[in-house]
């Protein structure tokens, strides 16, 4: 069995991010392209944008320090610490309102096979 803490992990990447021109930085803590469950610690500069994307399969997003906004299309969803944010499927983009570090879990499902 194996730990890590978090909230280290999380101070970390928020120096980094705070450290970095692009003002943001990640990790894997668990998981992979090889794994269906993906975690993934995320740390924003405040102002900073995570570009507009698609989202996984299904995922979270869980806000461990500050406020982040999710934003898609026309919805958006503001989350605070301890807040828990449901990823839509639609293309979205994050804010960081505050310095602020997030964990998203993601699940690849698996592909249905190809009619043979």
């Amino acid at each position: 069995m194996e730990k890590l803490s978090l909230e280290a992990r999380a101070r970390e990447q928020l120096d980094r991010a705070l450290s970095d021109s692009a003002g943001r930085s990640a990790t894997t803590v668990y998981g992979g392209h090889e794994h269906v469950l993906r975690q993934t610690l995320i740390a924003l500069k405040a102002g900073t944008t995570m570009d507009e994307h698609v989202g996984p399969e299904e995922g979270t997003v869980q806000v461990l320090q500050g406020r982040v906004r999710l934003v898609a299309g026309e919805d958006s969803w503001e989350g605070r610490t301890g807040d828990l944010i449901f990823v839509p499927k639609a293309r979205h983009r994050v804010e960081a309102i505050e310095d602020s570090t997030m964990l998203l879990t993601a699940v690849k499902l698996p592909t249905a096979p190809e009619n043979l």
